[in-house]
């Protein structure tokens, strides 16, 4: 049986009110702001703080504690995602999951049961991935109709940066033959010069405008459907990566309510009409850290396997192109110098190593006639990145925030996709900690599954969930256990100005941490991936238990 708790479970009511809570029997590790792991036994907290952790005499301290007996079961700080989508997550776990279909006839079996069981409205999924069928060409519109074609329907890539759509979709859009693709984007077509079915980044706001809007109510039921997920999973604060004002209002709406299931991060979306009226309102930040928003998420190019990357060289597999910008280097820096100017940090995602190295050239001269250059901004991604521009993220003081398990999920679409050449300084996670830089792990979900300790057995192994390839893709950018750790806790808050609030259980820091059925230390490197987290406590109370 699964439990979420939201407030505190009723078993347990009693901890929030005792002096001190007191954990113990536990084989716990936590990383500390000297760079070591501390070990301990016993765990001591009061109102939702660490008060100090050491061996098992600590717990004859605290005769009158409320006692929490760990069965000796492993335990870690809460884990920080460091880039991820909560509610398109949420979402994810109400629509069209279509990330395990191998074909369009597999797409098109699951997209008639899922109409069957939702007849009313627009159809809206995600998770296709035209690089894992046979043969892996793009796929069409014709190829949706052959399957729904009464209703319209939105299929969005896995990574994002693509829709593939139905006719009936195409049509209520207005789109046809003479529709030309925005800045940014691209409408593929047949040789006839009729649009296919598939529209690349931004022209995917071509169909997209045309989707009824989200309503509040379903807005928190996707919020609470992520919360839960990531809780079993042992996330117990999750970076935001690009928020709509009605998302805005929300979270701040839960955050005053003190019904967050999770801590949030929130960058506000760069692409939002409304981004100065959020800007106007300035820096967000409750009192118990489960809200923050402080920073702009801005779009300097595509994804990789939709080849909407933004390269230096053409692509290995499409000579004569080389991806797109989503955004000029002027307006890039327009962006983020708005973004500074209100004292918003500014993340940009850039994943090819020509979008690294415009973005690198905004922000430098950002840097110089508005500043700005101490608020921690960063570069979600950085993926594709020439190895001469990766010092450039020490000097700036750019953070590199990656996600360990797209190294593992693109490497044979990136091998495709780049010459050798240009993997030079691709996922380059290793290379980036040596110099000095701080690297904020993450997963992207839903791109990716949420799951942190495929994240960490990526980083830690460089193979993917059948172990391969033996000695791990590009191997010598994997990261030690430490390292990896280090990543998803400290480091990832560093990212968000809150390493001496969450990330490690040092004293006056809060109680997130998680309990696990193996020690993530000492199991084969292997077996990381499957740990299991039997519970999630943020603030000295307990949110997930699985028994």
């Amino acid at each position: 049986m699964i439990r979420f708790i939201y407030l505190a479970l009723i078993l347990f009511s009693g901890i929030s009110k005792a002096q001190f809570t007191l954990i113990h029997n536990v084989n716990g590790y936590s990383p500390t702001r000297s760079g070591e792991i501390k070990s301990f036994a016993t765990l001591v907290i009061k109102d939702g703080k660490v008060v100090k952790t050491g061996d098992k005499q600590l717990a004859t301290q605290y005769p009158k504690a409320q006692r929490f007996d760990g069965q000796g079961k492993t335990l870690l700080p809460g884990l920080i995602d460091a880039h991820g989508h909560i509610i398109g997550l949420g979402n994810n776990l109400s629509r069209l999951d279509i990330r395990e279909a191998n074909s369009v006839e597999q797409v098109g079996q699951q997209l008639v049961a899922f109409s069957e069981q939702n007849p009313k409205g627009w159809i809206l999924g995600r998770g296709w991935d035209q690089t894992r069928w046979t043969p892996n060409d793009f796929p069409t519109a014709a190829d949706l109709d052959k399957y729904v074609k009464d209703r319209p329907v939105v299929l969005t890539r896995v990574d994002g940066h693509a829709i593939w759509v139905n006719s009936m979709a195409m049509k209520l859009a207005g789109i046809g033959a003479k529709t030309t693709s925005p800045a940014g984007g691209e409408i593929l077509r047949h040789p006839s010069g009729n649009p296919s079915g598939v529209f690349i980044d931004k022209a995917e706001s071509l169909v997209k405008k045309h989707i009824p809007p989200t309503s509040t109510a379903h807005l928190n039921q996707a919020l609470n459907k992520a919360g839960e997920h990531l809780l079993s999973l042992g996330i117990t604060s999750a970076h935001d990566a690009g928020i709509d004002k009605q998302t805005w209002k929300l979270y701040q709406s839960r955050a005053q309510k003190q019904t967050l299931p999770l801590r949030i991060y929130a960058m506000l979306s760069a692409a939002d009409p409304q981004l100065d009226s959020m800007l106007q309102a300035g820096v967000y930040k409750d009192k118990r850290d489960m809200l923050s928003i402080r920073s702009v998420k801005i779009y300097a190019d595509g994804a990789l396997g939709s080849r909407g990357a933004a390269l230096l060289k053409d692509y290995k597999d499409r000579q004569g192109y080389r991806g797109l910008m989503l955004e000029q280097p002027q307006h890039l820096e327009q962006l983020i110098a708005q973004a500074v100017k209100h004292g918003f940090s500014a993340h940009t995602h850039a994943i090819g190593d020509r979008a690294n190295r415009l973005v690198l050239d905004s922000y430098e001269k950002v840097f110089k006639t508005t500043g700005g250059k101490l608020l921690r901004n960063r570069i979600e991604h950085a993926q594709i990145v020439e190895p001469e521009d990766i010092p450039r993220f020490k000097i700036l003081d750019i953070i590199p925030s990656m996600q360990p398990v797209h190294a593992t999920s693109d490497m044979h679409m990136a091998q495709q996709r780049l010459t050798d050449e240009q993997l030079r300084g691709a996922y380059a996670w290793q290379t980036f900690l040596q110099q000095g830089s701080k690297v904020a792990a993450g997963s992207d979900f839903p791109v990716e599954l949420a799951n942190p300790f495929h994240g960490l057995h990526a980083a830690i192994t460089r193979m993917n969930a059948q172990q391969q390839p033996q000695q791990g893709w590009r191997n010598h950018e994997r990261l030690t256990r430490t390292q990896a750790l280090q990543a998803f806790t400290l480091d990832a808050a560093y990212a968000a100005f809150q390493e001496f609030k969450l990330g490690s259980l040092e004293q006056g820091k809060w109680a997130d941490f998680i309990l696990l059925d193996k020690d993530y230390f000492k199991v084969p490197e292997q077996e990381i991936r499957d740990i299991q987290v039997k519970q999630t406590w943020i603030a000295g109370q307990l949110r997930y238990a699985q028994d």
